[in-house]
């Protein structure tokens, strides 16, 4: 298939070819034409563009166009920067460092345990928690030089060696390597809390396919390779899965189809008391842990919503009345049970939801039906799901759709969140004029500079946010705290409330100051669950006013075109700005005296001297 990648192959056509199980091999020739397609530094849309820096103590150059092929799948244009084998330490401290001087987005400190200075010393406690100590204290030193460059550090847990010294008792025996490696790793996790650095956990990958699967001695002798050449593909998918995140690339709403996936039979036929779906009998509680792993899902954020072709009262009474259905009616945000297409129902549930396909994951036991949205929407992921129903919850779990890097009180209330959005959609279809629809929401929009508090869902709107994205610029925590610190900078921000709820934070701006008493708004972006709310109208009079109170008389906005953010090309033209350049970046400019209508909602203002105060 990689023969039918030209010159002018898209993006698209990349991601398809990678989302297929592909061997190192296949991988190395994906990742050939990857590069060769971007040496004109041509766009790929849509992969986003990343830079990473790879730092090991093994051989990596082998891993290297698996990460690439992996990031793809996964949603990312990948440019690797590598070291020369064993210098990663002084890579990371030295400030003309290939990688230090990259100006990479990230670095991967793709470290196993043999980098670290562990001494085994049996059953001497003391000794092996100073023996931890000095071990973190090292990664920390590697660590500070590559946040001196501005870049994220991607830490890796440790997988200990399969052979063990004293059987059973090493994990419990102080200073055994079991014990000083899991110690190591316990620190490490611990360590993340409050920083802008992100997990990556190897010890747990290595746990899926057995220690003595994953550390192969004979090609770490011959080749000094950290782990065995074929789990290189496994490896580079969670690499793969972990920048998509940090890219805002994971999934957000998990579609279900219900006969045959999320219980046995068709209730159509077999009725409500013949579907398989008891505890104790094999199908039924395969069946079952396919909706244990959905509700854990949405206890963390996904939303659920069903596609599936029957009567929608004759589907919907099996989540009302089955004693042995697990999720209920109420969990599921749309509802779509018809005699429609699956292509159809997904674009209907995804315009309910105002979420894009590319954050949709489809679970089907059907081949004919996981074809045809391949096909006709190859945004929406759909896992191959394996004969073995059992199996369902696993392979859909394995796949990484809905990777994470952090988890915040926001994350958990999302799902809330697009559920009121649902009932919001229904509202307006009934309400006919959009003002009435409007006044009848009875909004609340509240603006407040950034702060400790939001900082974290700061910097994942900031990272996440791609269609009302006016830059698309990317900053991590620390940059947000050096932001908020900046005397030049004017930051907001927005929480939108409704009679459905609280929206959370919904956008997010940054200005900064040009000579000539001009403010740049340097990033402008919003959720798209609040469009056509004229929420862009007030967030424009509150940095107005602002502007005003800080002796300000211009504002310039800044629209960097990207293969998502379309939505937002004209957004300064109908705010009423005035265009002054457009050279690729399109410039627009506007008097800080300029009057803009209010929108039908309360505004609660905190002022940077109100922080402060």
């Amino acid at each position: 298939m990689c023969r039918r990648l030209t010159g002018s192959a898209s993006g698209a056509a990349i991601q398809l070819l990678a989302s297929f199980a592909l061997d190192a091999t296949q991988s190395t020739r994906l990742a050939r034409i990857i590069r060769a397609l971007q040496e004109p530094g041509r766009p790929l849309p849509p992969l986003t563009p990343m830079k990473l820096g790879v730092l090991a103590n093994g051989t990596i150059d082998l891993v290297i166009p698996a990460l690439v092929a992996g990031a793809a799948r996964h949603g990312i244009l990948l440019e690797c920067v590598t070291a020369d084998y064993g210098l990663f330490a002084q890579e990371a401290l030295d400030p003309r460092s290939r990688i230090r001087t990259a100006r990479c987005d990230a670095v991967l400190l793709a470290l196993d345990y043999r980098a670290f200075p562990f001494a085994p010393s049996p059953g001497d406690a003391t000794a092996a928690a100073t023996n931890v100590e000095e071990a973190i204290a090292f990664l920390n030193r590697i660590r500070e030089g590559i946040a001196a460059c501005g870049a994220v550090c991607i830490l890796q847990t440790l997988a200990p060696p399969a052979e063990a010294l004293f059987g059973s008792m090493d994990r419990s025996l102080p200073g055994a390597l079991r014990h000083l490696i899991e110690g190591f790793n316990r620190r490490l996790t611990a360590g993340l809390e409050g920083t802008a650095d992100v997990l990556l956990d190897v010890a747990a990958i290595a746990e899926t396919v057995g220690l003595a699967h994953w550390h192969s001695p004979s090609q770490w002798n011959l080749a000094k390779l950290p782990f065995a050449d074929s789990c290189v593909p496994l490896y580079a998918d969670h690499v793969g899965r972990l920048l998509g995140a940090m890219r805002g690339k994971a999934r957000r709403c998990l579609v279900l189809d219900l006969d045959n996936t999320l219980w046995g039979g068709v209730i159509g036929d077999d009725g409500l008391h013949g579907i398989m779906l008891a505890e104790g009998d094999a199908v039924g509680e395969a069946y079952r842990s396919v909706q244990r792993l959905a509700l854990a899902l949405r206890e963390r954020g996904i939303v659920l919503a069903i596609s599936s072709k029957n009567t929608e009262e004759v589907a919907r009474r099996v989540f009302r009345e089955h004693p042995e259905m697990l999720i209920r009616e109420e969990q599921i945000t749309v509802f779509q049970a018809n005699w429609d297409d699956k292509a159809t129902n997904i674009k209907a549930i995804a315009g309910a939801l105002s979420l894009g396909l590319d954050s949709m994951v489809f679970l089907d036991d059907n081949p004919v039906e996981r074809g045809l949205v391949r096909q006709i929407l190859p945004q929406v992921a759909v896992p191959e799901l394996p004969h073995d129903p059992a199996l369902y919850a696993r392979t859909l779990a394995a796949a990484g759709y809905f990777e994470a890097t952090a988890f915040s009180d926001e994350d958990r209330r999302r799902v809330a969140y697009y559920e009121r959005n649902a009932r919001r959609v229904a509202l307006q279809e009934r309400a006919g004029d959009i003002d009435s629809y409007l006044t009848s929401l009875d909004m609340e929009i509240t603006f407040r500079p950034f702060d400790l508090t939001g900082r974290s869902r700061i910097a994942q709107l900031i990272n996440k946010s791609n269609q009302f994205n006016l830059t698309t610029r990317r900053y991590t925590e620390a940059d947000v705290a050096a932001v908020a610190r900046d005397p030049t900078c004017a930051t907001l921000q927005v929480r939108l409330a409704d009679r459905f709820g609280d929206n959370g934070m919904i956008s997010v701006i940054i200005c900064r100051t040009l000579p000539g008493s001009t403010w740049e708004i340097d990033t402008w972006l919003m959720s798209c669950r609040v469009l056509g709310r004229r929420v862009e109208q007030m967030v424009l009079r509150e940095i107005l006013q602002q502007a005003r109170e800080a002796g300000i008389s211009k504002v310039v906005g800044v629209y960097r075109p990207t293969d998502r953010n379309a939505m937002v090309r004209d957004h300064y033209a109908k705010l009423g700005f005035t265009q002054i350049e457009d050279d690729g970046t399109s410039r627009w400019m506007l008097d800080t005296a300029t009057e803009i209508e209010p929108a039908p909602m309360r505004v609660h203002r905190t002022s940077p001297a109100d922080l402060h105060a």
